[in-house]
């Protein structure tokens, strides 16, 4: 059995990453989902959060996902997100402002769409700090 597969982690702007990597852990929708060379074909939900590989010699990428599909085939592992990006790349203090008027939202709720949307937003800014929490916790930081 090989050490590592394909991964690739695409959006609807484009590629994020791509490489050969030795395992992902991703959140599905019953839970954190950690993915080896010679994991059983699967397709599953994902959640908004994080998305660590670790690639060939042990180097640990994380990225964050705002939700979408995770695909397992035998030589290949794809993550189709609604949007992706580079943890590191997140900005904190948007994610902030973005949870504090989801909250808002959410108490002045107008009607039954506002408060599903205003839901959702809340999930996704918790989900963009949480995934900046754990990138510190890795880094000592925090």
């Amino acid at each position: 059995m090989a050490n590592s597969f394909m991964c690739e982690i695409v959006s609807a702007e484009g590629e994020v990453f791509s490489g050969q990597i030795e395992q992902l852990v991703a959140s599905g929708i019953m839970g954190d989902l950690g993915i080896l060379p010679g994991h059983t074909p699967l397709l599953t939900e994902l959640q908004p959060g994080p998305v660590r590989v670790i690639r060939d010699g042990g180097q640990e990428e994380n990225f964050y996902i705002s939700g979408g599909f995770l695909e397992v085939q035998p030589s290949v592992v794809s993550v189709l997100a609604d949007a992706a990006t580079r943890a590191g790349d997140i900005d904190e203090s948007a994610a902030e402002e973005a949870r504090q008027q989801a909250l808002q939202s959410l108490n002045e709720k107008s009607s039954e769409l506002d408060y599903t949307r205003a839901a959702a937003e809340l999930a996704e800014a918790v989900a963009q700090l949480r995934t900046i929490q754990q990138l510190r916790k890795k880094a000592g930081k925090g």
